[in-house]
């Protein structure tokens, strides 16, 4: 990576990466309105290491090659000082491998658990802190011991699914089974399927717009009052999109809940409304991570004194810790440690019920 001074204009430049098609497209309107949030924030304020930062948005809802080869163009200017976003796993490969540890890449998505190249800092969740204790506590606190999974097929929600089955005890609470192309329009298939009446909840590991529509659909089968979802992939638009209707009991983990109780929460909505309006869009689970991470990125730069990832490394193996408006933050290994709550949908909003980490 160029030195400070060799940039032209003496900005910091992050390249951030959130769909703007498929399923995932759904957050791209709230990810951009909160990372304008924490731009403006941090360009208020000294910058980092007293430089100005600019971001440079990149669709990652196009197939992963060509995500990465757009990447790593722009990567080959010199001029990139950093990567964030909140994009699939399958994207995230193919990115780390065009960065190849060139700049940090802070990845802002609940992720699969499996070893990363190095440079990708993982700011989502890792399953075992996430989706495992979701299922355990909704095996606790509801007996649910039988369980359906519906996923897109990709790395993310098979992996997930493995760790899952791993975590259970009985190697038959996993009654069924089935992954689906990003963007499937129907779920008859999963939904009619005789074992899943031998289910008493349903793991849902799909992206945005796919699990409004399998709550949609779900739901109109009548399926709901008696059989509980847990989705780790589905914010406050993911709600809206279903419609209140399809989103009765419907449990979300997450670390990235911004609950006005809780540190920062009614002061961050505060000034996202005096930035963007009451007409904003929402400022959910997801874009609120993408918030994080550039935040992240500000923390990390301050506390090590450097963007340089050499030195990031270095300082993660000390036990660095690094201060975002969510609170002092550390790392294990590159998995940021942060809390995790289990949330219930009520209507198109979360009512969070428990720390589940």
């Amino acid at each position: 990576m160029p030195a400070f001074d060799e940039s032209p204009d003496g900005i910091i430049e992050i390249l951030d990466i959130v769909p703007r098609q498929g399923p995932g497209g759904i957050v791209a309107p709230s990810c951009d309105a909160a990372i304008s949030l924490a731009v403006h924030e941090i360009n208020s304020g000294a910058g980092i290491l007293g430089r100005e930062i600019r971001t440079t948005h990149i669709d990652g809802g196009r197939a992963p090659g060509e995500v990465a080869a757009e990447v790593g163009a722009l990567l080959a200017t010199g001029m990139v000082h950093a990567i964030t976003g909140w994009h699939t796993s399958a994207v995230r490969r193919a990115v780390a491998r065009a960065n190849a540890g060139r700049v940090p890449y802070l990845f802002a998505t609940a992720h699969e658990g499996l070893a990363e190249l190095p440079g990708v800092l993982m700011l989502g969740e890792h399953p075992a802190e996430h989706t495992v204790p979701a299922v355990h506590w909704l095996a606790r606190e509801y007996g649910i011991r039988r369980w359906a999974v519906i996923g897109n097929d990709y790395i993310w929600p098979r992996e997930t699914a493995r760790v899952v089955r791993r975590s259970l005890a009985d190697p038959e609470a996993i009654v069924l089974e089935r992954f689906v192309p990003l963007g499937s329009p129907d779920f008859g298939g999963f939904l009619a399927d005789p074992a899943l009446d031998r289910a008493e909840g349903v793991i849902i590991l799909m992206v945005g717009n796919d699990v409004s529509r399998f709550n949609r659909q779900f739901a109109a089968t009548g399926r709901a009052a008696g059989q509980v979802r847990v989705s780790p992939a589905a914010d406050e638009n993911v709600l809206l999109a279903g419609g209140a209707g399809a989103n009765h009991n419907l449990f979300v983990p997450s670390s990235f809940f911004l609950d006005e109780r809780r540190g920062d929460g009614a002061a961050r909505k505060a000034r996202y409304r005096r930035r963007h309006g009451g007409f904003a869009p929402a400022l959910t689970s997801f874009s609120n991570a993408t918030y994080e991470a550039i935040h992240t990125l500000r923390g990390l730069a301050e506390a090590v004194g450097s963007l340089d990832l050499s030195d990031i490394q270095r300082a993660l193996t000390t036990g660095v810790r690094y201060e975002t408006p969510g609170g002092a933050r550390g790392f294990r290994g590159n998995q940021v440690i942060q809390p995790g709550y289990l949330a219930r949908a009520d209507g198109v909003d979360f009512e969070i019920l428990d720390r589940i980490c």
